[in-house]
């Protein structure tokens, strides 16, 4: 029913524990609320991962491979919680720990990109991370002032991924992003969406562009890319990065009273997170997928969504027909 993600993994390695179910962050607290707090409690089994890094997919084109669970940026990851930077570095270091390295970040404020800063120029995390930004104006003259303070305040002479956010201004960013590319002030440049209507503009793109990576919303719900978007990366060798594998949270709002089906044992899957992660992952021309969290814990368990089986053609359909009902 499912393929492997790793081969080298030994899917026997299972042992039973009980862990909380986690959702995300304000759904996951939610759910347990309405529950009285008790919380939901998983007998299934967890997989074994301890020091066993990450599985790896090469980026097309390079012989350079990126762990498949990324940090994403999201509003809540971003914009610094009350409690200061804290939470943020914990689960980059739970990410680096499991040898994650693709930390994903946008322009915000000043003050906050300054925060976000001093976390990633923190000695144990710094040189680890696979560190990739985005332009997030249609205006040129902002967009290189966005670089310059990435730049500045994030400690980097060079960025790993440069891209164009939403693809905003594209025709009058990306000359500037060859141009970094070529410098060698980038390493990869390409363009992000996150929602279906620009899908016909990404596509254009792609075939005359030539981006290094585009960065594209998919998931067990949101599942178009798989139309053409995704093949039409895997043919040009493209590398993939997935946005909303959670819809922004949404996901589990739709899955809270909801019992996982008995199946997902079958490749490996033990909480609605890694349903949909273990979806996205099944699909060849995924490179890494951001998941967005401030808790710990939360990336412990979309880590463990990187090991094991991933479900089958037959099974996905499956998968798909559990949000048809």
């Amino acid at each position: 029913m499912g393929g492997i993600i790793d081969q080298s993994f030994d899917t026997g390695m299972l042992l039973e524990r009980k862990k909380m179910a986690m959702f995300s962050e304000s759904t996951r607290r939610e759910f347990l609320v309405q529950l009285g707090g008790l919380g939901v409690i998983l007998s299934q089994p967890q997989l074994v991962f301890g020091q066993q890094p990450l599985p790896t997919r090469m980026i097309p084109g390079t012989d350079e491979s990126l762990p498949v669970i990324g940090l994403g940026s999201s509003k809540p990851v971003l914009e610094i919680p009350t409690e200061g930077t804290e939470p943020v570095a914990a689960v980059i270091r739970m990410l680096l720990e499991h040898g994650g390295r693709l930390v994903d970040t946008s322009p915000r404020t000043p003050d906050i990109d300054a925060e976000f800063g001093r976390v990633l120029a923190e000695p144990d995390i710094r040189d680890g991370i696979f560190l990739a930004t985005k332009i997030n104006t249609p205006s040129e003259e902002t967009g290189i002032q966005q670089l310059a303070q990435t730049e500045r305040l994030f400690g980097r002479r060079t960025i790993d991924l440069v891209q164009v956010e939403s693809l905003r201004g594209l025709q009058s960013h990306w000359p500037k992003l060859q141009e970094m590319k070529d410098s060698g002030a980038a390493r990869y440049i390409g363009v992000t969406v996150s929602s279906y209507r620009n899908f016909d503009r990404l596509e254009a793109f792609m075939r005359t562009g030539s981006p290094d990576f585009i960065h594209v919303n998919y998931s067990v719900i949101e599942t178009r890319a798989e139309e053409r978007i995704l093949p039409l990366a895997q043919d040009l060798g493209m590398g993939v990065i997935i946005n909303r594998p959670f819809m922004n949270g949404t996901y589990f709002g739709q899955v809270s009273d909801r019992e996982l089906p008995p199946w997902a044992e079958d490749f490996d899957c033990v909480s609605w997170a890694q349903f949909s992660l273990k979806y996205i992952l099944a699909h060849p021309a995924i490179t890494c997928v951001l998941t967005e969290t401030t808790n710990p814990e939360h990336m412990e368990e979309n880590i463990q969504a990187g090991f094991g089986r991933v479900p089958d053609q037959a099974t996905k359909q499956r998968m798909r027909e559990v949000f048809s009902r």
